[in-house]
């Protein structure tokens, strides 16, 4: 059966969507034991280290290219989101971590309009609205202050959506495997000095948890890189809800975390927020 792009995207993002709660479990695990620093570095170097069989049998021709500024654009605003993601996934219970990143796609259909010029339609400005209501509802500030790990999670969030244009801007030319070889690749450099400046080496278990988290990190940018080579960005986005149910099965099997009820009723919102925005582009797109 021959699937549209839109499809064929959006089963990728779900797929990456799974690799990065995989990768939340793992920096979970040892954000106790080692700096976020550390993390953020040791995943670009062994990201990095992962493709290196790739390039050595594809060539210095596969990474050829004449758009490294904007490679360089999306290692920096890109590795400053990571750091915020990380921060989150070990700060904050796993599924409000998940949660909150969800507010990334939101801001994607308005850097797309000032950006790359994609319409957004009424419906999708509605939909950001009612999106942001849901949000409001999943950090449930009635129950106390919030802490400085959600704000810099809206942070990260923001920043991952500017960074995921730039993969839309780049698509056109850059292959997806030759966009996350050359994000790990400045990353690594853009992330060295913030962790030596914090360093703690990490031991042997330590170690084996690092690549773990790499590969899945890894393999989630490779699937979303393609993905949102496929489809316009405001299209796909929604689809990196996946997360959430991920996050809160994965969250409440693993460390007995649970969502209150208005937390749920914010899921619900954001969800039917983002099936107002597929719909307000398929509206543009006739």
């Amino acid at each position: 059966m021959d699937y549209s792009p839109v499809y064929r995207g959006a089963l990728l993002i779900v797929l990456s969507e799974f690799f990065l709660v995989c990768s939340g479990m793992v920096i979970k695990q040892l954000s106790g034991e080692l700096p976020t620093e550390v993390i953020v570095f040791a995943r670009n170097l062994f990201g990095l280290c992962l493709l290196l069989p790739w390039i050595l049998r594809k060539g210095t021709r596969a990474i050829k290219t004449e758009r490294l500024h904007l490679h360089f654009l999306r290692a920096a605003v890109g590795v400053t989101a990571m750091t915020c993601l990380f921060y989150s996934w070990g700060h904050l219970p796993l599924a409000q971590a998940a949660l909150l990143k969800q507010t990334g796609p939101f801001f994607m259909p308005i850097i797309a309009l000032w950006w790359l010029g994609e319409r957004v339609s009424g419906i999708v400005k509605w939909s950001i609205t009612v999106g942001f209501v849901g949000v409001v509802l999943i950090l449930n500030p009635g129950e106390g202050t919030l802490n400085v790990a959600v704000f810099i999670a809206l942070f990260g969030a923001m920043l991952g959506a500017f960074a995921r244009i730039v993969i839309r801007r780049m698509s056109s030319t850059e292959p997806a495997k030759r966009i996350v070889f050359y994000f790990s690749f400045f990353a690594a450099i853009l992330s060295f000095v913030p962790a030596m400046l914090v360093w703690t080496t990490p031991d042997t278990e330590q170690l084996l948890w690092l690549v773990l988290m790499a590969g899945t990190s890894t393999a989630a940018q490779l699937l979303l890189s393609k993905g949102y080579g496929l489809a316009p960005a405001g299209q796909l986005g929604p689809f990196t809800y996946s997360s959430v149910a991920l996050a809160a099965l994965f969250g409440w099997m693993l460390w007995d975390e649970s969502l209150s009820m208005v937390s749920w009723a914010g899921i619900a919102i954001v969800t039917a927020a983002g099936l107002m925005a597929m719909k307000g582009k398929k509206v543009v797109s006739k």
